[in-house]
């Protein structure tokens, strides 16, 4: 190689689309701390809103050397039936997140418009860039819900060509749920315009402030849902969409040829059981109950501006001035314990979000709070 190529730009430099050669990719919490890092020190991983349980898993290596079934009938039977909804208004996906791509692979075009009301989930911002979506920001009100006036205004703008909104309830990071009235009001403003999409993937925190029921009212709703959260299978990586069959079609046109692998539909369909909810709904009950407390507990540290309501399975911090979000990350993780630091978000300076643990895994989290607060 000659001295005139040592800067040259690579190959993969040369042909990466413009719309990603700045693109910062998300940054998931194995990204940030990978397991292989821990191995020889057992840590608390709550920075990723995981589950801390292990459910029972059996599978049955049958078959394991054909390709699975396109969507395999036991799961999305028992999805369905779990869901309240039928078998056609179910799609599996590898993860809720697949499901985010496929819709925007599937409805956008080169300069459509994704509609996001930030402090949000990340990945909407990300899959909308890498498919070349404009993306409109919304921000939220003050009280992280919905800026209804404002998301009808940018929807009715011509100009904008939005496609999709996306709207997380309860919502990551901030753990509300969002009004049902505000959420109807943009679906209804939305008809014959978009598809509004609400993701649900902490809902079993709070079932009853799902929204299911109005994908057969209105043919612009789709509900997004996953196992990674309740249900203790975040390895598995296994969501749902549902919508009407229309939408459902459409994307089944986009979708990978067989998207679920045979051992996650095994896994995911025991689950999916009788005993299988009985054990989710036990473990939400309790991790409920243990997120109460630490609201409670996290209240009365002086170094506490607020703490967020929460309606999921993690609670969001907001420090004052005399704590930064950095000083907390690094005097948990000194104890094997990873938080995770949202200050970057818009809205959301000085924050931290704490995923809930087991019993031992929050009783040491309030310990170490304690001992911050014995050191002002």
């Amino acid at each position: 190689m000659t001295d005139s190529n040592v800067n040259a730009p690579s190959l993969a430099e040369q042909l990466i689309r413009n719309n990603l050669k700045a693109l910062k990719p998300y940054e998931s919490a194995r990204r940030l701390f990978k397991m292989s890092d821990s191995s020889e020190v057992e840590t608390a991983w709550l920075n990723a809103n995981e589950n801390p349980y292990l459910p029972d898993i059996k599978i049955n290596p049958a078959l394991y050397n054909r390709y699975p079934d396109f969507q395999p009938e036991p799961l999305i039977n028992a999805y369905a039936k779990y869901a309240k909804v039928t078998n056609q208004q179910v799609l599996a996906t590898r993860g809720a997140d697949e499901g985010i791509e496929l819709l925007i692979r599937t409805f956008c075009e080169t300069n459509d418009s994704v509609l996001i009301c930030p402090p949000t989930y990340g990945m909407y911002a990300i899959s909308s860039e890498t498919n070349q979506a404009n993306i409109i920001k919304v921000n939220a009100l003050d009280d992280f819900q919905l800026n209804v006036d404002e998301v009808v205004k940018q929807i009715n703008e011509v100009s904008n060509k939005v496609k999709i909104v996306f709207v997380c309830s309860p919502n990551n990071p901030t753990g509300q749920i969002i009004k049902r009235d505000d959420l109807i009001a943009v679906i209804e403003a939305a008809q014959g315009k978009a598809i509004v999409v609400a993701d649900e993937a902490y809902i079993e925190f709070c079932l009853e402030a799902s929204v299911i029921e109005l994908i057969n009212q209105y043919d612009n709703l789709v509900v997004l849902r996953t196992l990674s959260k309740a249900f203790g299978l975040a390895g598995l990586r296994c969501g749902f969409t549902l919508s009407n069959t229309d939408i459902i079609d459409a994307l089944k046109k986009v979708i990978a040829p067989y998207p679920v692998p045979a051992p996650v539909a095994q896994i995911a369909t025991n689950s999916l059981s009788n005993d299988g909810l009985v054990w989710m709904l036990d473990k939400v009950s309790q991790l409920n109950s243990l997120r109460d407390d630490f609201i409670e507990f996290a209240k009365t540290l002086s170094f506490v501006e607020s703490v967020y309501p929460s309606q999921t399975n993690f609670v969001l911090l907001k420090l004052k001035q005399n704590m930064t979000s950095q000083q907390v990350m690094d005097t948990f993780s000194k104890q094997h314990i990873l938080l995770r630091d949202q200050s970057k978000q818009v809205m959301l300076g000085s924050t931290v979000r704490v995923s809930i643990g087991n019993t031992e895994q929050m009783a040491q989290v309030q310990q170490i709070f304690s001992e911050v607060e014995q050191t002002l």
